[in-house]
């Protein structure tokens, strides 16, 4: 049997000199350095002054840009946002112990929202592997145990010359369909020792497509077109798969209604006819989709989140298309495809009749006069919202912790575009969007980023302000000061009063001041044309919204 040898990657005469002659002084660390080079990376998060052993002057050599956080949940909520942002693996450079512990709630989060995060992770000395207790510093018996169930894979390295193949597998596991974090382990005593291995130069870690079988693409395309009242619902993986272009020419195809969820935001035009907008977001908006004979499902798993505690109930056939296995069909019976939402809904446009509906947009319009009500007056919430839009351009990006007024968003703020509105739905946070927006800001310096935050994120998260400070981040920094979770009075005792959140952003020389409702455009505006970073404080408590109800 012959083989086909052209397309293996061939040595420059530069590369084949220096692996013959490897340059002096190198270390496990260089290993990684040039890997993550090979592969394409660009940026890597971490901490300052603490980077995985070995690797500071390779990183120094290289022109890798080093993004360093204040803190590890700081640099992994980065890395998570730089994945989104990007579509590219992020890199997180960890230390052993707590230093990769405290990253763990930022990979929760990236593995909720499928963002393609490559951790490198430093372990004890390569004696230590495999149990027991050796007494080394930052020593965890079986530090993987607390990282497997969240992340996608986890790679072991033993020796220098495994480094550039569990990174490269690494790298290929996190961009395969469903994308997520990925975990690589090494020893720090093979990361710090000298190596004679010739630099690393030529890498192939091309990700997998993930296509639908062609006889389930057939039977769905059959259900859609048959239909009598088809509905859609799109969430993140419609975004992930850069799939918004192809939902929106299927709807139209087909006349079909769609509902994104939170996760999906942007996915489908918010004005579009066909638009139900964000779902869950009120009962006949709901029982439209219930009321599908074939409902589309399309990259959600539709989870509690999303299905309101799960109280969705839909009538008719479901068609679920899904690139996590795990996910599919695992609330409701359907049509499950196990597909890449982008090849999908691609081979369905090849594939579905052209299906007329005139009332299909008057049953959407009728919907969401129903949920809005006649007449009715937009509440504080909704105005600050529409002070927000009106002043963010609509190719920045924002991140939203989990505050009363994201509860509002997720169901009434146009994200205009995809990809454009993340919140902290998988691990909940605590203190996800500053940082998240810093690693939008090292994705793109030159468009402006948006974090929203209450008062209790915002003081989990401050110390990051010193990352945007030092880099002169385009990040703005909007607090909803609501108070936070203060104790009844009985029980404050005479502890220090919550702190001055414009004289704490002062104190790291970002310029902050304290807004209003009727000054927020115009201050938010300015605050995200200014170079550099900011902090507007709007003062007032915010009801949290009740989905479905309000």
């Amino acid at each position: 049997m012959s083989h086909d040898h052209d397309d293996r990657p061939r040595l420059t005469a530069a590369q084949a000199e220096a692996a013959l002659n490897p340059p002096p002084g190198r270390l496990g660390g260089d290993l990684v350095v040039e890997t993550l080079q090979g592969l394409g990376a660009t940026t890597v998060f971490g901490v300052p002054g603490a980077p995985v052993p070995g690797t500071a002057d390779a990183l120094d050599r290289s022109p890798l840009t080093y993004a360093g956080l204040a803190t590890e949940s700081g640099a992994g909520f980065a890395a998570d946002a730089y994945g989104r942002i990007t579509g590219e693996v992020a890199t997180l450079l960890l230390t052993a112990g707590p230093g990769a512990l405290a990253a763990l709630p930022a990979l929760q989060e990236a593995a909720a929202a499928s963002a393609p995060v490559l951790a490198v992770c430093a372990q004890v000395p390569a004696a230590g592997l495999g149990g027991g207790r050796h007494g080394y510093r930052r020593e965890l018996r079986d530090q993987q145990a607390s990282f497997r169930d969240v992340v996608k894979s986890v790679h072991t390295v033993r020796t220098a010359s495994q480094i550039p193949s569990a990174i490269a597998a690494a790298w290929e596991s996190a961009l395969t369909a469903p994308h997520g974090p990925v975990w690589v382990e090494i020893p720090e005593d093979v990361l710090s020792a000298g190596t004679a291995l010739p630099p690393v130069s030529a890498l192939d870690a091309t990700p997998r497509e993930l296509y639908p079988r062609p006889e389930l693409t057939l039977v769905a395309a059959d259900l859609l077109t048959r239909a009598e009242r088809p509905a859609v619902i799109a969430g993140g993986g419609v975004v992930r798969a850069d799939a918004s272009g192809k939902l929106r020419a299927l709807a139209e195809r087909i006349s079909a209604p769609v509902a994104t969820t939170y996760g999906g935001k942007g996915a489908f035009p918010w004005t579009h006819p066909l638009s139900l907008r964000s779902w869950p977001a009120g009962p006949h908006t709901t029982e439209l989709l219930e009321s599908a004979d074939v409902l589309l499902v399309v990259g959600t798993g539709l989870g509690e989140l999303t299905t309101e505690g799960r109280t969705f109930a839909p009538r008719g056939r479901i068609v679920h298309i899904e690139a996590d296995a795990g996910k599919l069909e695992a609330n409701h019976p359907a049509l499950g495809i196990h597909s890449d939402a982008r090849e999908a809904l691609d081979d369905l446009l090849d594939t579905v009749d052209r299906r007329e509906d005139p009332t299909a947009a008057e049953r959407v319009r009728a919907a969401l006069d129903q949920h809005r009500g006649p007449g009715q007056e937009p509440g504080p919430e909704q105005r600050t919202l529409d002070a927000v839009r009106a002043a963010l351009p609509a190719a920045s990006p924002g991140f939203w912790d989990l505050t009363p007024l994201t509860t509002w968003a997720w169901a009434v703020f146009d994200a205009r575009r995809p990809n454009t509105m993340h919140s902290a739905q998988g691990a909940g946070g605590p203190g996800y969007a500053l940082p998240a927006a810093i690693g939008a800001a090292f994705a793109d310096r030159g468009t402006p980023v948006l974090a929203v935050s209450g008062r209790d994120d915002a003081l989990r998260s401050a110390a990051e302000l010193s990352t945007a400070a030092r880099q002169g981040l385009p990040v703005t920094w909007l607090i909803t000061d609501d108070g936070g979770h203060e104790p009844p009075p009985e029980e404050q005792g005479a502890g220090p009063a919550a702190p001055d959140l414009v004289a704490l952003a002062a104190a790291f020389g970002v310029p902050a001041l304290r807004t209003a409702p009727e000054s927020l455009t115009a201050d938010l505006t300015g605050a995200l044309r200014a170079p550099g970073p900011s902090v507007l404080v709007l003062p007032g408590r915010i009801r949290s919204r009740t989905p479905g109800r309000d």
